[in-house]
């Protein structure tokens, strides 16, 4: 159910029944030959896909996130760690006030994962609400499905391409890129990045079939799924 398509009476009428809201967590980044908005795409649908039969309202995609890395990448905004954290703080206070008890995240980009330790910190601080954030591409279940089609999977490589995340007329390489090496990566600053990654691909094919990568999506569903149901 999308916040977007209701209004704040039928939300209050659904929090005298159940306390459970969705977060949806994403970034604006370079995707290679994807779109630049994979991260909040795959976040946001897998969320809405999970929660349709629970009825649990999940709020739009926060589009930005923490990618200083790419910054030198046109397209790519990231935000500083401060406001990013500033940002989850608000909306868990809100979220909190309205009546929210249990508040799922669902993270569709890595680089967000530090707000992982300031959550933690919040509940200490504010007992009697649950919080979960979940990794949806890396999760247990969905993380085996992938590795077992192809065990080189990266950022921005085949295990990112689903026919919602590409873009109309772009031709995809019919390579297997190397991978890169993370830990040299890590040494850079953003005009080193994109000079050693050039595209953007970390590494893999950069497209599989259709009937593989829906399988990897029905499985990241019923996943997340047992988690909404479990909150």
């Amino acid at each position: 159910m999308r916040i977007s398509e209701m209004n704040w009476q039928q939300l209050e009428r659904y929090l005298q029944t159940d306390d459970r809201v969705i977060v949806p967590l994403g970034s604006t980044e370079q995707h290679a030959m994807l779109s630049l908005s994979v991260d909040s795409i795959l976040a946001e649908k897998v969320a809405l896909d999970a929660a349709e039969l629970s009825g649990v309202p999940v709020f739009p995609v926060l589009p930005f996130g923490m990618t200083p890395a790419f910054s030198d990448y046109p397209g790519t905004i990231s935000l500083s760690m401060q406001t990013y954290i500033g940002v989850i703080n608000d909306i868990l206070n809100n979220l909190k006030r309205q009546g929210f008890r249990r508040i799922l995240f669902v993270n569709g980009h890595g680089g967000n994962s530090p707000a992982q330790n300031m959550i933690n910190e919040w509940m200490v601080n504010n007992p009697g609400i649950t919080i979960q954030f979940h990794n949806w591409w890396n999760a247990p279940a969905t993380w085996a499905k992938v590795t077992d089609i192809d065990p080189i999977a990266s950022h921005a490589s085949w295990m990112e391409n689903f026919p919602w995340t590409r873009l109309t007329g772009v031709e995809m390489p019919d390579t297997r890129k190397p991978m890169i090496s993370l830990s040299e990566l890590r040494k850079k600053d953003p005009a080193g990045v994109r000079a050693y990654l050039g595209d953007g691909n970390y590494g893999g094919y950069y497209q599989r079939a259709d009937d593989e990568m829906l399988a990897i999506w029905r499985t990241a569903v019923d996943e997340l799924r047992e988690i909404i149901d479990t909150l």
